[in-house]
């Protein structure tokens, strides 16, 4: 296999790059123009050297025939010397900038990491998309290594972290200067000391999380392949293939070839033993919630460190840790509520309380609940709900209910027993919330459903209700 072979003769610094050399369109394009493109892609991915002089013409054995030819036995297409249309249309494609062949006199040898538990740093953000999607991304791409190989990654904020994360443009202190929008997209350096290890990303790109642009994910994931002492990969469904691409998100698996890249220098991940305890089983008889709220159209149900999110329409049930959407909130959430016409999301743990407006926490919080008109007695809450209809909000303490008049931005003086208001639901509640004209009370592994106007609970149901089971 080439995999052994290559992996003996990695390069330092490793490059990412989407198609930079965009060839004119115009039949009538002069021959000059495009063999410096050519020449250009074939000194940067093929070792071709010119001492700077173009080439105007070639011979069936000259050295750069021989070197298309390389190009299309690496890449997989048919070995012509020639610059067929193929060989044209792959030389466009967004790619990753490793050379695909190199002399690689000075940086010989096998470079990886010694240890086992790696540790990350995020030093700055791209504007294009939100922090916590960068966080996501960032995170998941560890994951896809993580999963095969008995390493760790862990996220923290100190200095001395052996993998650093930025983006910049141009002239960014490495003597690689990024290219602005197109061409180079990200790089990083093979494991080491000092900058080994480390991923830049060109803040001249358009990153997405989506499949337009620069996908954060799959540009990473390729990339930490590198930062862990990946070469290329002859395979065009291999993660670490030359030619960057979008997958699929829903069918994405790190294909054999990567997988057996990685374990030839890292060993088999069976050897770790997991440190990140298995999410409860949304389907089993004993799930019960910390909170549940609307959430954008959606519901969002929190137990622990985690949280679900679904459609009321949709089978498909979104699974997340709460520190990877809002990373300063604490996990055991008591309650949450939305008031959906202020897109605002409020949040209860303890005697504090965050406000969101999606994945942005607002500033100023942390508050105490006692802003909210909570007298000293209340140190928690367990559940809260909004009523849009009647503009309150309420907010269940054990067997009582406080109700917060929102025109007025007061509360009202008295709390009321929760059967009073609600008959049928009698004590404490561990979460409420609002679906169409129904309220649903949890408790333990039921829930009522609560018609307001009617004032009666007209269904028992499951915990577990909204989950495909």
């Amino acid at each position: 296999r080439h995999r052994s072979k290559r992996m003996k003769n990695l390069p330092f610094l490793l490059l990412l790059c989407a198609a930079s050399y965009a060839f004119p369109i115009d039949p009538k394009r002069k021959v000059e123009e495009d063999m410096k493109l050519i020449q250009k892609y074939l000194e940067n991915y093929y070792s071709f050297k010119t001492d700077g002089k173009p080439v105007l013409r070639w011979k069936s054995n000259s050295p750069i025939v021989n070197k298309i030819k390389e190009m299309q036995e690496f890449i997989g297409l048919e070995v012509t010397g020639k610059l067929d249309s193929n060989t044209l249309e792959m030389m466009q494609k967004p790619r990753c900038g490793v050379p695909d062949v190199a002399d690689f006199s000075t940086f010989a040898g096998q470079p990886k990491w010694g240890k086992k538990n790696l540790t990350y740093r995020i030093l700055n953000y791209t504007p294009d998309m939100a922090q916590v999607d960068v966080d996501a991304a960032i995170k998941k791409a560890f994951t896809v290594w993580s999963n095969v190989i008995p390493l760790t990654f862990t996220r923290v904020d100190r200095a001395d972290a052996d993998i650093l994360i930025s983006f910049a443009a141009r002239v960014h202190n490495d003597f690689n200067p990024f290219d602005g929008p197109g061409g180079t997209v990200a790089h990083a350096y093979a494991p080491g000391n000092g900058i080994g290890g480390d991923a830049h990303f060109d803040e001249d790109e358009d990153w997405t999380k989506g499949s337009q642009g620069s996908n954060l994910f799959f540009v990473a994931a390729h990339e930490f392949g590198h930062s862990l002492g990946l070469f290329h990969s002859r395979h065009p469904d291999s993660l670490m293939y030359p030619v960057y691409r979008h997958f699929d998100f829903k069918t994405f698996r790190l294909h054999q070839d990567d997988i057996n890249g990685i374990q030839y220098l890292y060993g088999n991940q069976t050897l770790l033993i997991p440190t990140e305890p298995l999410p409860p089983n949304t389907c089993g008889p004993n799930l019960t919630f910390n909170a549940v709220t609307t959430f954008r159209g959606e519901i969002m149900f929190f137990r622990d460190k985690y949280f679900w999110r679904k459609h009321p329409s949709s089978r498909e049930v979104d699974f997340n840790l709460i520190s990877s959407f809002w990373s300063p909130l604490p996990s055991g959430l008591d309650a949450a509520y939305e008031i959906t016409d202020r897109d605002e999301t409020f949040l209860f743990k303890g005697n504090e309380f965050w406000v969101v407006k999606g994945d942005t926490i607002l500033s100023g919080y942390p508050k105490k609940i006692r802003d909210l008109g909570f007298p000293k007695g209340v140190k928690k809450i367990d559940a809260a709900l909004y009523n849009a209809i009647k503009r309150k909000t309420y907010y269940f303490v054990s067997n009582k209910y406080w109700s917060y008049d929102e025109r007025r931005q007061s509360m009202d003086k008295k709390p009321k027993l929760i059967k009073d208001e609600f008959p049928g639901i009698n004590g404490k509640i561990d979460a409420v919330f609002q679906h169409k004209r129904f309220f649903y009370f949890f408790r333990g592994s039921r829930q009522f459903e609560f018609d307001p106007i009617a004032k009666k609970v007209t269904r028992v149901l499951k915990t577990n209700f909204w989950f495909p089971c």
